[in-house]
Parts: structure tokens; C-alpha cells; sequence
């Protein structure tokens, strides 16, 4: 009778390949986030043009929810998987074939379709590899990588010509590579993932801080990504300091979920949270002052910042996971992811604004102010009931940015609907 150990070390192989092919898709994202930035800039994109052109993929990655498991369910995982990625490999050259901002942004939103298409494939192979009493630790190293390839993804602007052809080709090669470990491995076909299906109002009144939480962190992590490199240029940071500036902030996320997360599962999670806010606040705040002082200390502000603010979503998603029935964890995970990606589509538009008002360390005034308000609504919300004991609270686990289809992953999640436990006897395929 083969044990969890050994059944866990016959799929390491495989669970290998296919997250390393996910970091270098993760990790050509992340550059790609950076260069559209900085090449907006040369070309005097103002910070309003800049925002559109970069909500255009968020737009799309909500769209993409919807769209994705329709396509599935029309011609099935390979083939969606394939014709994506043909198309997401294809975008990053055509940027640097024309400078328009429309034309930008047209390209921005397919992206955001199609990788979010291919998230929903990957992450539902994974959870048709990952066994069931393993789904906490395959959920755990999916989560770790994109951080850390997120992170990498920011230095590689240093390679070549950063405002020139190179480094959308290297996108567009990181995207392709990235498929070769994927389609080499077998993998089970997974069941089809359905589009996510729910109400908004229900969702609120079950939990109007998580809802809050949800859009706000949307606001903050999107408009990050999206005009950060921007606002690193703009305070007077060289290349190596805009690529160590993105990549420390995104790493103080990776490493400071953990503690913060325990932490909270031990006290009043909204009292974690509106702490939490205001530290990231504060932060914020100083890094809107240094630049005068010494913008090289700017690093260090960044890895505290955004050891604090990404942990916001997680923690988000912990509130409203201890007040309702762990069996509807899916549903109303889906619904805060699509709240989320709202939001990261609002936010670089609204930045993008304040930038072109006053200037570009005004981005941090922005931070600090949606971090307050969320700081605010928060307290209220302590006011209108009583903490959720301790033994009633589930577990915190380290959130980030994927498909529906990942959260079925979550160990919180006590649901019968995970493809992870779909018949293990079905054909393996192999692209």
C-alpha cells in the first residue's frame, strides 16, 4: 500500500515542472509590468494614459475569469492552453512595434485574458496532481514561487536596452520557455472550472470589511505593480535601484505573511489588520519624504512596506473565512478575487491621476490614504461586533494573485467540489 511519502515523491517530478514553468511565466510578468512603465515614460505618457494603458490588464484578468472556463469547457484544457499561450507570447513584441497608449492598451487587456486563461489551466493541473492531504503544501509552494519570481522579474530590466526591443523579446522568450516543462509533463485532465458565480450583496452582508479589504488591497497591490517602477524613476533612482526598489517590496511580502498571519490567528484579526494598515500608512508616508533626504534608503522603506501591505488581502480573506461556514470558503474566496481584481483595476487609473496633479512621489500620498481609510472603516466595523473567538478561527494562509481555480487549494477550504479529488483514473495527458 503505497504511503502519503511515497505517493508525494512520485508526484514531485511533476509538481516541479510544472511550478517551474509557472516562474518563468510569473517572472516574464513581472518584467513586463516594469518595462510598459518605464517605456510609457520615455514616451511622456501622462500618469492618467499610463494608468489606463496598465488597469487594461486587470481588466482583462477579470474578464478572463468569465471567459476561460468558457473556452475549457468548449474545447478543453490543451487546446486553451495552447492557443493562450501563442497569443500571450506574441503581446510583449507587438509593444515594441508601435508606442500608442490605445494600441497599448488593447494589448494590455488581451495579456490579462490570456494569462489568467493560463493560470486556470496550470492551477487546475495542479490540483489534479496535489492529493488532498498535500493540498496545503502544493497551495503553499504555488504562492511562494510567484513571489519569488515576481521579485526576479524586476532585475532583468537590467539586462540589455531597457527602453528598447530587448526587453519585451525577453518577455515574450520567458513566456514561451515557460510552456516547455508545463506541456512535457503528464498531468490528469482536470474537471473544467466553472466561471465564478455570486452576490455581490450576499458577499457583503456576510462580510462588509472583507469587501472592503478585498478592493482596497485591489487598489494598493494593482497600482504597485502597475507604477511603481514609474514612481522609482521619478524620485530620482537609478536602474539598479528601481529594480532593487520593486523587487525588496515584493519580497517583504513573501516574508513578512508568515509572522503577521500567526500573529493575527492568535488575536482580534481586525485589530492585526487596522495596525497593519496604519504601519503600512506611515511607510508610505516616509517614503514620500526621503526622496529629499536619501533616496537610497528607499529600498529598505519598501521591503517594510510591502512586508505590511501584502499581507492586507490575506488577512482580508482570514476575516471573513472565520464568520462564515468553511464550506462556502470557494465561493466567497471567488467572489473577494474578483472584488480584488476590481479594484486593481481602479487603482493606477485614480494614481495615475494624483501623479499628474503632483508629481510622482504623490503615488506614496495615494498608498497612505486608501491605507487610512481602510485603517478607519476598519475601527468601525470593531464597533459593530464582538471579535470572533479563538477556537472558532481558521488557520491564516499566505494569499496572492491567480485564478478561481487555485483556491481550491486552500487547505481552509472543506468543500467537495476540489478537482484535486476527481478520479485519479482518468487518461494522463501529455501535450
Amino acid at each position: 500500500m503505497m504511503t502519503r511519502g511515497s505517493e508525494l515523491g512520485r508526484l514531485l517530478w511533476p509538481l516541479s515542472s510544472v511550478l517551474s514553468g509557472v516562474g518563468l511565466l510569473v517572472v516574464g510578468v513581472g518584467l513586463l509590468f516594469s518595462v510598459v512603465g518605464l517605456r510609457a515614460g520615455l514616451a511622456n505618457f501622462s500618469g492618467l494614459t499610463l494608468g489606463l494603458v496598465m488597469s487594461a490588464y486587470f481588466a482583462g484578468f477579470v474578464l478572463g475569469t468569465y471567459v476561460g472556463p468558457m473556452i475549457i469547457r468548449r474545447v478543453g484544457h490543451i487546446r486553451t492552453f495552447a492557443a493562450m499561450a501563442s497569443v500571450a507570447s506574441t503581446m510583449p513584441i507587438l509593444h515594441a512595434l508601435w508606442i500608442d497608449p490605445w494600441f497599448w492598451g488593447l494589448l494590455r487587456l488581451v495579456t490579462g485574458v490570456c494569462l489568467v486563461g493560463l493560470y486556470i489551466v496550470v492551477e487546475s493541473w495542479l490540483n489534479a496532481l496535489a492529493p488532498n492531504e498535500h493540498r496545503g503544501k502544493v497551495f503553499a509552494a504555488y504562492m511562494s514561487v510567484n513571489f519569488v519570481a515576481l521579485a526576479l522579474g524586476q532585475w532583468l530590466i537590467l539586462v540589455g536596452d531597457r527602453l528598447g526591443f530587448v526587453p519585451f523579446a525577453m518577455v515574450s522568450v520567458l513566456f514561451s520557455f515557460a510552456l516547455l516543462p508545463i506541456t512535457l509533463t503528464p498531468v490528469n485532465q482536470p474537471a473544467p472550472v466553472e466561471a465564478p458565480s455570486f452576490s455581490l450583496r450576499t458577499l457583503y452582508l456576510a462580510s462588509p470589511l472583507g469587501v472592503a479589504v478585498a478592493f482596497a488591497s485591489g487598489l494598493l497591490n494593482g497600482t504597485f505593480y502597475s507604477m511603481g517602477a514609474l514612481y522609482a524613476v521619478g524620485v530620482g533612482l537609478s536602474d539598479t535601484g528601481v529594480a532593487a526598489f520593486m523587487a525588496a517590496t515584493i519580497l517583504g511580502g513573501a516574508i513578512f505573511q508568515w509572522p503577521v498571519g500567526h500573529y493575527s490567528d492568535s488575536h482580534d484579526r481586525r485589530s492585526v489588520l487596522m495596525w497593519v494598515c496604519l504601519g503600512a500608512a506611515a511607510l508610505a508616508a516616509v517614503a514620500f519624504v526621503l526622496p529629499a533626504l536619501n533616496v537610497g534608503w528607499l529600498v529598505g522603506v519598501g521591503l517594510l512596506y510591502g512586508g505590511l501591505v501584502f499581507t492586507v488581502y490575506g488577512l482580508g480573506v482570514a476575516h471573513v473565512n472565520d464568520v462564515i461556514d468553511s464550506s462556502r470558503l470557494l465561493e466567497f474566496t471567488s467572489g473577494l478575487l474578483l472584488v480584488h481584481g476590481v479594484g486593481a483595476a481602479v487603482g493606477p487609473v485614480l494614481a495615475g491621476g494624483v501623479m499628474d496633479q503632483f508629481g510622482a512621489s504623490s503615488l506614496m500620498v495615494f498608498f497612505a490614504g486608501v491605507l487610512v481609510l481602510l485603517a478607519l472603516y476598519t475601527l468601525k466595523r470593531m464597533g459593530s461586533a464582538p471579535p470572533v473567538p479563538e477556537t472558532a478561527k481558521a488557520d491564516y494562509v499566505v494569499m496572492g494573485s491567480g485564478s478561481q481555480a487555485v483556491l481550491q487549494m486552500d487547505p481552509r477550504d472543506t468543500s467537495d467540489a476540489s478537482p484535486s479529488a476527481a478520479p485519479a483514473a482518468s487518461p494522463p495527458h501529455s501535450l
